[in-house]
């Protein structure tokens, strides 16, 4: 092993070693470095398959490091603050599940907010954990769910003293950030972990002036998304743990579910994204939040539209923001995001990350230029003046309470029956429903269904969300548990 600085990435170098030595290869995987697929090769480049190969003894094992995996996780750990970190190719929904099946088993109680993607309920199913939800502020002229206000936690906290983790989201993805420090000083205070969910926040461990990170406030564990702001491939990922967890135990956790065939394509791009960050993400990140700064003033400046930023920090349920994140509010010229969002691809050849029922997100990263920014500033300049009409009788996105009458995996496992949607109010759902992205429930297995909940889900199919979830895949009927 060389020395560990990092300028290293020992992953791409073992792959440019391999390369170089030329091996017949005689195991997996089939199309034998493209030869038996030559239309994958015309798509992705002969440089590209031939490094897609499979664990072998230079090359290490994802399972059980020993040499470069390892290396590359020293790396990353150095790099990130961290006691240690894995190498993730199940994507940061692999990570979410890893920290809560690292902590939780079935009948232990979790402290999180109910607005967390979809990855995180889906491990309470598997495990059997049972969800305490805080449910977050709103900002109601925005429509948007709001960090976890220290007050409602430390309420939790004594309510629940046996709860064994609290989860935490870091930035959401508009951009807002929880009192991180108070709460992991709760928590640790009764002997709980705090994980957090950083899948939009990579790049607060590289940029200056950034909210805090989840290691250096002392959480547990974090996941978070490389390839979202971190540049590496899709479906790459990070896990970090601090100080007080047990990195052989998580691995085996990991273990349980992640593949034994890690993608070197995805690990070389971890690998590879990481040394980038650590060398130039200082002043990449730099850039990247110029940029924001200058969109939001020219969105500003349009009218009807608002591109918010730190102005909205109320030192608790906004405790900071993420000033790389681009959200813009476009109820007061009478269209919902995914309105906006729609336009903006058909018409405009742009490609925005969501639009929901009152906002649209930007997700600017290190790939991002001016003139793509600015591309973007006209054709919402444009879309104002050929599309505003009348707000009244707009929906806002709010929060909706959830009623939780079962836990996730009891009524996700239970004798189910299917209704049209509009017959369900009062019973209990069975399975998921949310608009994709962002990927947040509006209704989890286990949760009462109501009328508010029942024409949500209706408007939002008609302004066009993209719905997710249901067994149905018209979104007309949902899976409700059986009566007695």
């Amino acid at each position: 092993m060389g020395t560990l600085t990092q300028e290293r990435a020992p992953i791409y170098e073992a792959l440019e070693r391999f390369r170089r030595m030329r091996i017949v290869p005689f195991d997996v995987p089939g199309h034998k470095h493209g030869r038996g697929n030559p239309e994958l090769v015309k798509l992705l480049g002969s440089q590209c398959v031939s490094i897609d190969v499979n664990s072998m003894k230079p090359l290490d094992n994802l399972c059980h490091p020993i040499s470069v995996i390892k290396e590359a996780e020293e790396l990353a750990a150095e790099a990130f603050g961290a006691s240690h970190a894995f190498l993730m190719v199940g994507g940061t929904t692999s990570s979410v599940q890893s920290m809560i099946l690292s902590c939780c088993k079935q009948g232990d109680k979790i402290i999180l907010p109910r607005n967390v993607h979809r990855s995180v309920i889906n491990a309470l199913v598997l495990c059997g954990a049972k969800p305490v939800y805080v449910n977050p502020d709103v900002d109601v002229p925005l429509g948007i769910s709001l960090g976890m206000k220290v007050s409602q936690i430390r309420e939790a906290i004594k309510n629940n003293p046996d709860a064994v983790a609290v989860f935490v989201n870091n930035p959401t993805y508009y951009g807002i950030c929880s009192d991180l420090r108070a709460i992991v000083s709760m928590a640790h205070e009764y002997g709980m972990k705090v994980l957090v969910d950083e899948a939009h926040g990579t790049h607060f461990y590289f940029g200056d002036d950034m909210p805090v990170t989840a290691m250096a406030a002392g959480a547990d564990m974090a996941s978070v998304s490389m390839h979202k702001s971190g540049g590496s491939l899709t479906q790459s990922s990070f896990l970090l743990i601090g100080p007080g967890v047990n990195a052989g135990y998580v691995r085996q956790i990991i273990n349980l579910t992640q593949t034994t065939s890690g993608s070197y394509l995805l690990l070389s791009s971890l690998d590879i994204s990481r040394r980038n960050l650590a060398l130039r993400g200082r002043e990449a990140f730099g850039r990247v939040v110029d940029l924001a700064e200058y969109a939001r003033e020219e969105i500003n400046q349009i009218g009807g539209y608002y591109a918010f930023s730190k102005e909205k920090i109320n030192h608790d349920s906004i405790y900071d923001f993420d000033t790389t994140k681009l959200s813009v509010h476009t109820l007061e010229i009478g269209l919902a995001g995914i309105e906006v969002y729609d336009i903006l691809r058909d018409e405009y050849d742009i490609q925005i990350e969501f639009g929901d029922l009152g906002n649209i997100l930007a997700y600017l990263s290190i790939g991002d230029r001016r003139q793509e920014v600015e591309r973007l500033v006209s054709a919402l300049s444009e879309v104002k003046r050929r599309y505003q009409k009348d707000k009244t009788g707009m929906l806002s996105q709010e929060y909706i309470s959830p009623i939780v009458a079962a836990t996730p995996q009891e009524s996700f496992y239970a004798k189910k029956e299917s209704l049209p949607i509009k017959e369900t109010r009062g019973r209990i759902c069975s399975e998921f429903v949310m608009c994709y992205p962002p990927g947040i429930p509006i209704l989890a297995p286990g949760e009462r269904i109501t009328d508010k909940i029942i024409d949500y889900i209706v408007y939002a199919k008609e302004k066009g969300c993209s719905m997710t979830g249901p067994e149905d895949e018209h979104i007309e009927r949902l899976n409700v548990m059986k009566e007695a």
